[in-house]
């Protein structure tokens, strides 16, 4: 793995982090016009990046691989819920609830994608894809359960059908057809695709910048929760993860990108949800906040010591 080119990806990402703070501050990106990058990014060009993803020419092995990585993904939730209920019993209330949120929910969109093409290229991209087909899975069910307490029967139905149509897991079914029957995509259809997929690395920046302008962290300074929070998410989670992948001895691209997918920063929804239910809102905005700003330095440090083995 080169960390020089690995450094320089991760660099570049926070140069257009400071292009989109630079735009809020100075109001070019309002939070109207924010929302509207926004839904381009989930609904549009990050579904592109996925479909893009799957066309290329690639062997058995990756085939095998995209196969293991929904184990991988489904044991990595597993472990990130089950290790977030145990270390977070000292935090109490809302509170609780935000940062559990925010330890099993990561900013796959926003941020994992672009950090895996700016290191795997287009096979890191498809095994974050599945992994990103669990988010979305979970996120309206589990997620919507930790804020709401529980999950009627109307809503849940209502939400299966959502999933089905979510843009991503559209992406995902139409990549894994791509993958598995061959089809060859050619001229000026391949071009648009692509070309559409590549606007998601910079335009995702560009969100979080705008995430990161309204960041109101003196008001929560001694807030010592938000301090083992962001421990816990940016850490604690990650390292017992890539221990755990040590015990099974594999060493694959799948298996870092699946790694290194769970180390990213508490997903936007953490907030968004938060306010949606009225449940420590700015509190959540604080953890997703901060938890972008320092996993610029975790996330590369993470992958400096796999790079190691």
């Amino acid at each position: 793995m080169d960390t020089s080119a690995i450094t320089e990806s991760v660099f570049s990402l926070f140069m257009i982090i400071l292009v989109g703070v630079y735009a809020s501050r100075k109001n070019i990106i309002t939070r109207d016009v924010n929302k509207g990058l926004t839904d381009i990014l989930i609904k549009i060009a990050l579904p592109f990046m996925i479909v893009s993803s799957f066309m290329f020419t690639y062997d058995e092995s990756i085939k095998s691989n995209v196969l293991a990585t929904f184990y991988l993904s489904l044991t990595a939730y597993a472990i990130m819920a089950i290790v977030s209920i145990v270390l977070l019993v000292p935090v109490k209330n809302d509170k609780k609830t935000v940062l559990h949120f925010a330890n099993v929910f990561v900013n796959t969109g926003y941020i994992g994608f672009p950090v895996l093409n700016s290191i795997y290229g287009y096979e890191g991209v498809i095994y974050g894809s599945i992994f990103n087909l669990f988010f979305v899975v979970f996120l309206w069910t589990y997620g919507i359960m930790l804020y709401k307490g529980n999950l009627d029967k109307g809503y849940l139905k209502k939400e299966i059908v959502n999933l089905l149509f979510n843009p991503s897991i559209i992406a995902v079914i139409i990549g894994i057809i791509i993958m598995v029957f061959n089809i060859e995509v050619k001229g000026a259809l391949l071009s648009s695709i692509k070309s559409i997929g590549s606007i998601t690395g910079p335009l995702s920046m560009f969100i979080i910048g705008v995430i990161l302008s309204r960041v109101k962290i003196r008001q929560h300074i001694k807030d010592w929760t938000i301090y083992y929070g962001i421990t816990i998410k940016l850490i604690i989670i990650p390292v017992i993860i890539y221990l755990f992948s040590l015990l099974l001895k594999e060493a694959s691209i799948a298996v870092y990108s699946v790694i290194i997918m769970t180390a990213m920063p508490a997903s936007a929804m953490t907030s968004i949800l938060a306010e949606s239910y009225n449940k420590e809102k700015e509190y959540a905005a604080v953890i997703v906040s901060a938890t972008t700003l320092i996993s610029l330095i975790t996330v590369p440090v993470l992958i400096k010591i796999m790079s190691l083995v």
